[in-house]
């Protein structure tokens, strides 16, 4: 079954048919997915979703457009929100200058926290960069050694993925892989080891060929396996199985976990 990584379900383009979704979720061949936050109000809905649903878990973090809103309260709730058994990771963090929503500083101030507060609760992480690789790669080589997580939507080099792959960190493939201008991440998938990625598709956005532009969803994420399999001459089941087998590991997610 697919295990999808990264979705973000309590985003309001949802709204009007997210039970109806998700309901279809098993029968469209999608086994998991992990609810990931990005705000504070998002940290409470992930957790809320994956209470309800038994197929979903969820990331509780706050994403680096919106650390101006964390404050040492809020950041104590979020250490209460991760005692939950259905919350497998801290996530999203990291560093955004593509937007610059935030100052850099402030970026890597809460970065910084939320790694060692993954560390402190023995928890992977998902981490976001973009046009931060610089920033990035110092703060997880000084803050992050022995955690694990993925960098999600993988976006840089194939030499900056084998460091973070050494380190032991998965690489995170979602649907900008299967666009005309996907040439980089194309060779870092085919560089990458399969087992060192895992599937993804950060909808409701970037939805893959031939439904870019659409709302994203997780049935959608067979188009991703598909490109991965062509890429790496490897047939569509081995991708889905062992990508599925990387997720679980990775979030600590077994046919036995209690809900």
């Amino acid at each position: 079954m697919i295990f999808d990584t990264h979705a973000h379900y309590d985003d309001d383009q949802f709204d009007e048919d997210r039970e109806e979704l998700l309901g279809s979720m098993q029968a469209g061949g999608v086994g998991t997915i992990v609810n990931i936050s990005a705000s504070p109000r998002s940290c409470r809905e992930v957790v809320d979703l994956a209470r309800k649903y038994p197929f979903m878990y969820a990331a509780v973090g706050i994403h680096p457009d919106h650390v101006g809103d964390l404050n040492e309260d809020f950041f104590k709730e979020m250490e209460k929100l991760l005692a939950d058994r259905k919350v497998v990771a801290v996530g999203e963090i990291g560093l955004d200058y593509y937007w610059d929503n935030e100052s850099h500083d402030l970026q890597k101030f809460w970065f910084i926290r939320q790694l060692e507060l993954a560390r402190r609760h023995d928890l992977p992480v998902v981490i976001h960069s973009r046009d931060a690789a610089a920033d990035t790669l110092e703060i997880m080589k000084e803050h992050a050694q022995g955690l694990k997580g993925i960098i999600h939507c993988f976006s840089y080099s194939r030499e900056l993925a084998r460091e973070y792959v050494k380190m032991g960190f998965s690489i995170g493939v979602g649907g900008v892989v299967t666009f005309k201008n996907a040439k980089k991440l194309r060779e870092v998938v085919e560089d990458t080891p399969l087992t060192s990625i895992v599937l993804e598709t950060d909808c409701p956005y970037l939805a893959p060929e031939p439904n870019r532009g659409k709302r994203n969803n997780s049935l959608y994420i067979r188009y991703v396996a598909e490109e991965i399999a062509r890429i790496k001459n490897v047939d569509y089941d081995t991708v889905v199985k062992q990508t599925e087998s990387n997720a679980s590991e990775l979030y600590g997610i077994s046919d036995n976990f209690v809900v």
